[in-house]
């Protein structure tokens, strides 16, 4: 490929010094050499330095790769999309699931045209695990981009660090180590609607830059929040922010039974950087028991990740006092309820759906209300797939989210939540949920559920 050196225009926009650098162009304006086509069969042309792909009713995502693996990199382009329609590019991906099934998967910038749907600029992994950057980490970021016109993208994707930009603004900004090197690819997503087919997506100017990358990413900007999945550790950033782990991913250590002065010898295990609680036949803290932080907390925010196996029901407490129930059962405190809804029958016990994935367990219904009243559904990645658990406690207000998404919010001690907690299972204890500070806790209830990543940040 020729290479050249240019000023970087979006260093103009954004009034940055004008260093040169040394771009490589991955589409030479006139057509496809150095690309190929996979998985689907939308048509793809070159007309006026333009990639053009087509959407095609009954055909699966179709993608225009790059023959070229690449791994860091900064990569800009421009995109308009017909509106309606849903897209990407994928970078850092590859042919192959581990599972040996042929099909694109791999880290993608989502590209959106609808109005309802905000999402673009924010990370997908393609076939695999699903959202990884949703846009309700940045809202605001949403404005920047301009719906049915030309839009100029950029990806850094250095190490670990991955951020994307729309015309000049941090849109995400994830940490992610599971993914080092792959093709990149122009994504015409496929359509069920026919009032969709036909209409057309288009790139143009696509450069990269390969050679010392790192060099090149963007200083002075306002940066996006920082999402990690690096596994069991923390990012600089996070470490910078006083960010813990509450589990270091291999010992016991600052963790105790829910009623006992050690952790509990059986009915736990861990391995390969994973924290499983054993099925038992779903009985609730009826074997291994419940597992509590040795401290207590006040006002932080706390990050699990927890997989469900089907048919699964567990929890993550917070505000947890031991004490309060010495007997048979769970230790009790305020609960992200964790279960699967198609296949639990707790999940249509309680009342109005309180007792289901994600909500304050038999008070408050999880509810995802963030794109708008008409999309009430939470965001669940699926059974045997990671999910991202998150508390916000600020004093008396606290928040619930699962995988990006706030599902609950709520004030303790207030006249609403006495009459919550009076209709509920917990009305012998009138100051449930009242307390300064608790236990965290995770919950055995004799389902296989497993839990990493386990980190807070004391407020």
């Amino acid at each position: 490929m020729k290479k050249r050196i240019v000023l970087s225009m979006l260093a103009i926009a954004t009034g940055l010094s004008l260093n040169a650098q040394e771009w490589v162009e991955l589409f030479n304006g006139k057509n496809l050499k150095g690309w190929e086509q996979l998985d689907g069969s939308a048509e793809y042309r070159v007309e006026n330095g333009e990639v053009i792909g087509t959407s095609m009713v009954g055909t699966p995502n179709s993608f225009m790769a790059t023959k070229k693996l690449y791994g860091d990199f900064i990569l800009e382009y421009e995109m308009k999309m017909d509106r309606g329609l849903n897209s990407g590019v994928q970078f850092r991906s590859i042919t192959h699931k581990p599972n040996g099934a042929e099909r694109v998967n791999g880290y993608q910038v989502e590209c959106d045209d609808h109005d309802d749907r905000p999402w673009a600029g924010g990370i997908y992994e393609e076939a695999s695990r699903g959202w990884l950057y949703p846009m309700s980490y940045n809202p605001c970021a949403a404005k920047n981009n301009k719906l049915g016109e030309w839009n100029k993208i950029r990806v850094e994707a250095v190490g670990s660090t991955i951020r994307t930009y729309i015309n000049g603004v941090n849109f995400a900004n994830l940490v992610d180590d599971q993914r080092k090197e792959g093709f990149i690819a122009l994504q015409v997503h496929s359509i069920g609607d026919q009032s969709l087919d036909g209409k057309e997506i288009a790139w143009r100017n696509i450069r990269i830059i390969i050679e010392e990358p790192g060099k090149y990413m963007l200083a002075d900007v306002e940066l996006a929040p920082e999402v990690s999945y690096l596994a069991n550790a923390l990012s600089s950033s996070q470490e910078k922010d006083g960010w813990m782990l509450l589990w270091d991913g291999k010992s016991s250590d600052g963790w105790r039974g829910a009623k006992l002065e050690i952790f509990p010898q059986s009915g736990w295990f861990m391995d390969n950087g994973i924290l499983s609680v054993e099925d038992a036949d779903g009985g609730e803290s009826a074997n291994g028991g419940d597992i509590v932080t040795i401290k207590k907390y006040e006002n932080f925010v706390l990050e699990v990740d927890f997989l469900i196996s089907e048919g699964a029901n567990s929890g993550i407490k917070y505000f947890v006092d031991p004490d309060l129930n010495t007997g048979a059962g769970s230790a009790i405190g305020c609960e992200f309820q964790i279960l699967d809804n198609q296949n639990h029958p707790d999940a249509k016990m309680g009342v109005s759906g309180n007792r289901t994935m994600g909500s304050l367990y038999d008070l408050i219904e999880a509810d995802a209300l963030i794109y708008g009243d008409d999309n009430r559904q939470i965001r669940f990645n699926g059974i045997g797939k990671w999910n991202r658990a998150r508390i916000e406690v600020q004093g008396a207000k606290v928040a619930h989210y699962l995988n990006g998404i706030k599902i609950v919010e709520y004030e303790r001690g207030t006249q609403m939540w006495k009459a919550l907690v009076a209709y509920s299972k917990y009305k012998d204890w009138p100051v449930f949920g009242e307390a300064e500070s608790g236990h965290i806790l995770l919950q055995d209830h004799g389902d296989a559920v497993s839990f990493k990543n386990i980190k807070i940040l004391e407020l």
